[in-house]
């Protein structure tokens, strides 16, 4: 199964397949700048949590190349300021925050005063990211795929497959391992307004794959799970807090909901990179708001009256409460989240008072 290759670092650019276009055409673009690269990740040129944090990494590298410090002050002063603007692109996803501490501290650790041998740590590092999110994605599909039963119904919401990762995806992993070792199902995709990440790119992604994919408008999903049809839910994440609450694209706690009123398992599949320990709960993840104009002129065509305002978040937030299980690379983890999700970091978790779980079947 060929699945579409998201990210590439050249040695001198961020070569990116450009999510906008999709699917009308497969084109790639070259991202020089540390603008450039930086207006890729704004404008959703390149999304999904963890190919964001792929992306920030190599941003970073590419920034500091172009700053060329000619020493360790210089080149930890060039550091800080691409750290700060690079983070400043998206605020939700973890795991480009994450990705640059993690590209920050190894600098750090080297103890070297050449700011050539700095800079290729930070390269080292995002390349070393990059293969692990690739190692991570087939971890989070081994560890999913026992939960996808031959014939099944399954319902996502946006896009967290190849395109939203450097390696074959989170919540799509687990249909593709399966459909490989042998299981037949048929997915239904939320178109997921305002950019239809599900109908433009999680349709074309399995479509591709030669798995059997349904678009539905994001109203209809909890008739269709009212329906019968779906046996289980499975979507991505952002960020999740340290009792389990889940950050995903808006719409995600909707259809959380349906799927609790309708016993229909809700599974979350993410790498650990993806939680936050320093949150307890949701109330305190930041949720992006994007342009009003995205939902009033959705694709640049206007739909809206001109002068009505558009509310445009992001993200939403679905309670712990509502997840029957978490997808990890580490493997699947049940409620309490609280002490399971500590667990996951060899502890307990640290973002707050403890909380409940999900108590949901499957």
């Amino acid at each position: 199964m060929k699945l579409p290759e998201t990210i590439v670092w050249t040695g001198k650019s961020i070569r990116l397949l450009d999510q906008t276009l999709l699917p009308g055409a497969v084109k790639y673009r070259e991202c020089a700048t540390l603008e450039e690269a930086a207006e890729a990740i704004r404008s959703l040129r390149v999304r999904g949590a963890p190919a964001i944090g792929v992306m920030a990494a190599y941003t970073l590298a590419l920034a500091i190349r172009r700053d060329n410090p000619q020493s360790a002050a210089a080149f930890f002063d060039s550091m800080r300021r691409n750290v700060e603007a690079i983070d400043a692109t998206r605020p939700t996803a973890h795991n480009l925050a994450w990705a640059l501490r993690q590209c920050a501290a190894v600098a750090k650790r080297t103890g070297s005063d050449d700011p050539g041998t700095l800079s290729r740590a930070v390269i080292d590092e995002a390349d070393r990211i990059a293969a692990e999110d690739r190692e991570l994605c087939r971890r989070i599909g081994a560890a999913g795929s026992p939960l996808v039963p031959d014939g099944a119904g399954v319902l996502t919401h946006c896009n967290a497959g190849a395109l939203a990762t450097a390696g074959m995806g989170t919540a799509l992993a687990p249909l593709y391992m399966a459909w490989e070792e042998g299981r037949r199902f048929h997915v239904y995709a939320d178109e997921t307004r305002p950019l239809w990440q599900g109908a433009r790119l999680t349709a074309w992604e399995l479509s591709q794959s030669g798995i059997p994919v349904s678009v539905l408008c994001d109203g209809a999903a909890a008739s269709l799970i009212a329906s019968g049809r779906i046996d289980l839910v499975i979507v991505g994440a952002d960020r999740i807090t340290a009792s389990g609450d889940v950050a995903n694209k808006i719409g995600t706690y909707g259809v959380a909901l349906a799927a609790e009123r309708h016993d229909v398992p809700f599974y979350v599949a993410a790498p650990r990179s993806t939680f936050d320990l320093s949150l307890s709960d949701g109330s305190s993840i930041p949720i992006e708001q994007r342009p009003p104009g995205e939902v009033t002129a959705p694709l640049g065509t206007p739909l809206a009256p001109a002068g009505v305002e558009g509310w445009n978040p992001a993200f939403d937030v679905t309670p712990a409460s509502l997840v029957t299980r978490f997808i990890t690379d580490a493997g699947v983890i049940a409620p309490p989240f609280y002490e399971t999700i500590g667990t996951l970091f060899g502890g307990e978790a640290t973002g707050g008072g403890e909380r409940e779980g999900g108590n949901r079947p499957g």
